[in-house]
């Protein structure tokens, strides 16, 4: 195997907080469900999907498992085809297989997972198994190709042991794949628990029979370990299993193999009945909120006011770094996490926080407009919660999604960070590290959109957004009032003032008008400054969270003069901004 291969699974458990197996051995034979795109032929389809058991040549094969293709020229498009190959356990951690492809020119990640390998893989794992970027893919490389399958599960039948890895497409429902099978629904639900056959996209497992038509038995294996809670500290091996301490039986069935394990600690673990209890099945009147990686819902638990976001296997990753976070983290200006439910989809629950979020507040309909001080606290709130992940944990973490979306009101108008999904964790003294592009438009700085550039400066940027937004009650992206206008962000905007000889009475135009004249100017002024400075284009000349924190807190007591005319012409405030 490709040594990277192996240095990828080690880096993986170093994430985790307990480290385990997840599978002992696969199963000599698998089936591969290929949906047959246009003009593809069964020479390159063997090709592409060669393994010990099928050879590039080996159509013989192919036409065993296939009995309704007369031969190897009869193939039509959009249909589906048996395609067999072996099921290993991978490191010890997933079950699935590696196929070798050899990169055609101008070859895209998306070519190769959507129409080559028919989405029996996905383009987040060929980037984590291959050493090329997204946009550079040598035309002679070669590539590993990882697809997931199935041993079955001898807690839901001991009568299949010969599954079928299955990519949906847009038209399948449970019905029809039903249908289409011959296997019951209630089947197959059980072998996908909670999984969503409408969906359109994703990969199941299917009982299937053999070559000869009948079904193949589970052979008997050794009973597996019982261990930690098991999660992925990578979004590519998907679909999921998760299991739970204790239990030898997969809470998830469908999800992947591809796991390494996590104890959750200072948490608890609910079930999914008293998650749908608490919400009256998850109703729209029980619906606080939507994001993009999940739907919150209210709830009461235990006595406690809750919030729970529900979130889709797919999503993994961002629920790993969730509770990763979270589970190290306590602040008080950091939402904290009640617990967790792996049970269908994937549930972190958190506190409630009473007043929605600050964008909300800013900009929403029927909520009073926070006062000046008010903001200057949550500010200060949520640079206190940021300045102690980038500061006082040890790794690091970066959050990478600031934005006013993400700090919540609670009852006091006190700030709280929330969303950790995409948070970044990463050593104490580096600088900063490649990786792909997450986050929010209008809130990524110049050296991340441009080169994927991760530091803490990354979250000082979005903040100084935030706090404009707190300034002036416009969105990231300010949508221009003529239609034949282009949109601007809002850093532009202020920029443009700014860099007026006085800007005093045009920046009067840009604070909130539901503030009135009700705010000191000379105030304004200065957060307007503290924004300007973090969201400088060099991050080395952006202030570190510990003196943005300082500099809210001289704002806020009043006990110190902060005005110091031009900023960048006042060396003690420079230094303080730029955390020397």
């Amino acid at each position: 195997m490709n040594p990277k291969l192996g240095l990828g699974f080690i880096l993986l458990l170093l994430l985790c907080y307990s480290i385990e197996s997840k599978c002992r051995k696969g199963c000599d034979l698998a089936l591969a469900s290929y949906y047959v795109w246009q003009d593809a032929n069964l020479t390159f389809i063997a090709e592409v999907m060669q393994s010990s058991i099928l050879k590039s040549s080996d159509f013989d094969t192919i036409l065993r498992y296939n009995p309704q293709l007369p031969s190897k020229d009869g193939l039509s498009s959009f249909i589906r085809i048996n395609i067999p190959f072996p099921c290993d356990c991978i490191e010890g951690q997933f079950l699935g297989h590696f196929f070798n492809f050899n990169v055609r020119s101008q070859n895209t990640y998306t070519v190769v997972a959507d129409t080559y390998y028919a989405k029996l893989t996905t383009i987040p794992s060929l980037m984590y198994f291959n050493n090329y970027s997204e946009f550079n893919i040598p035309d002679n490389g070669k590539l590993n190709v990882s697809v997931n399958c199935s041993c079955g599960d001898s807690s839901v039948s001991k009568d299949y042991g010969l599954f079928m890895t299955y990519p949906l497409q847009p038209n399948d429902t449970l019905n029809s794949i039903a249908n289409q099978t011959n296997v019951t629904q209630e089947l197959l639900q059980r072998y996908n628990v909670g999984f969503n056959f409408s969906r359109g996209t994703g990969v199941v497992y299917i009982p299937t029979k053999d070559a000869d038509g009948s079904y193949r038995p589970l052979k008997s294996r050794k009973k597996k370990e019982k261990g930690a809670i098991l999660l992925s500290a990578s979004p590519q091996l998907s679909p999921r299993i998760l299991h739970v301490t204790g239990s030898n039986r997969p809470v998830n069935a469908t999800r992947s193999q591809g796991l390494t394990g996590i104890t959750v600690d200072k948490s608890v673990e609910f079930s999914y009945e008293e998650l749908a209890k608490a919400t009256d099945d998850f109703s729209l009147a029980n619906k606080i909120g939507e994001g993009g990686f999940g739907t919150v819902y209210y709830a009461e638990l235990r006595g406690e006011k809750a919030a729970i976001k529900k979130m889709d296997v797919q999503d993994s990753k961002e629920f790993f770094a969730e509770l990763k976070v979270l589970t190290h983290v306590h602040h008080l200006n950091l939402v904290r996490l009640i617990g967790y439910c792996v049970e269908g989809s994937l549930f972190v629950v958190y506190e409630y926080i009473e007043n929605g979020n600050l964008s909300q507040h800013l900009r929403g309909s029927g909520k009073d407009p926070l006062t000046w001080s008010t903001r200057v606290q949550i500010a200060l709130d949520s640079a206190r919660g940021l300045e102690y992940i980038h500061e006082h944990t040890v790794p690091v973490y970066i959050h990478r999604d600031i934005k006013s979306a993400n700090i919540l009101i609670d009852k006091n108008f006190r700030g709280k960070v929330a969303d950790f999904g995409l948070a970044k964790l990463t050593k104490v003294g580096s600088a900063s590290l490649l990786t792909r592009l997450v986050g929010t438009f209008g809130y990524m700085s110049p050296e991340y959109a441009q080169y994927g550039d991760v530091s803490p400066k990354l979250d000082v940027f979005a903040f100084g957004v935030v706090l404009y937004e707190l300034i002036s009650a416009k969105e990231a992206i300010v949508k221009a009032n003529d239609s034949s206008a282009e949109s601007r962000g809002l850093i532009a905007l202020f920029e443009n003032v700014l860099n007026q000889p006085d800007p005093g009475e045009d920046l009067r135009k840009l604070v909130d008008p539901r503030l009135g004249e009700d705010y000191p100017l000379d105030s304004v002024r200065k957060v307007t400054q503290l924004a300007k400075a973090c969201t400088h284009e060099n991050p080395q000349m952006r202030p570190s969270m510990r003196s943005i924190v300082v500099a809210l807190m001289t704002l806020s007591s009043s006990t110190e003069d902060w005005d110091v005319g031009s900023f960048y012409e006042n060396k003690a405030l420079v230094n303080l901004m730029s955390g020397r």
